[in-house]
């Protein structure tokens, strides 16, 4: 394949896959530098990847293992000269989501979700989101991440009873807050 069949295949697929990427990274500076070094990685693979198939799976699977390696690199401690100031109380609960639907009190849902999904651990993240957002199988998934069926079921189970317990806080929360 060519060069103009992979910049064919960048532009379909360029928001699908900063969607992807945003949901594992959580913002989008780390989204765009992730989605970006696979592509870049990607290119200098094109011809054999899209002569084995679908690139699609290989793109999924280059997301997941560059988060995760994103995800240790950040692990290391940064020193800084400033300390950093907390967040607002306030902060994320105004403004709409995505979809413009919100709660009384001005509560975002779609934030609330966002900080949810990044409260899980790496592993667990990569699966709801391949298995919920991108709508694959369990199989799928499975060999996106290089791992068994079962691994996947146990990691979604976990993820969905960890999203279940973040968001059953946020919504405690804004109850009090009303």
């Amino acid at each position: 394949m060519t060069d103009t069949e992979y910049a064919a295949f960048v532009a379909a697929n360029w928001d699908r896959y900063l969607r992807v990427a945003y949901l594992l990274t959580g913002t989008e500076h780390a989204a765009e530098e992730l989605l970006q070094d696979t592509l870049v990685k990607l290119y200098s693979r094109w011809r054999r990847v899209s002569a084995i198939g679908d690139p699609n799976a290989y793109v999924r699977r280059m997301l997941a293992n560059g988060n995760v390696s994103r995800w240790r690199r950040s692990r290391r401690e940064h020193l800084v000269d400033v300390a950093p100031e907390a967040g607002s109380a306030a902060a994320g609960r105004a403004g709409g989501g995505a979809d413009g639907r919100q709660e009384p009190g001005g509560r975002d849902h779609a934030v609330d979700l966002r900080r949810a999904l990044m409260r899980l651990p790496a592993g667990q993240r990569a699966v709801a989101v391949l298995r919920h957002f991108e709508d694959l199988s369990e199989k799928q998934v499975a060999e996106v991440l290089g791992c068994s069926v079962g691994t996947v079921k146990s990691q979604n189970a976990k993820a969905l009873a960890g999203l279940r317990q973040h968001l059953d806080a946020y919504f405690e929360e804004t109850r009090s807050l009303l």
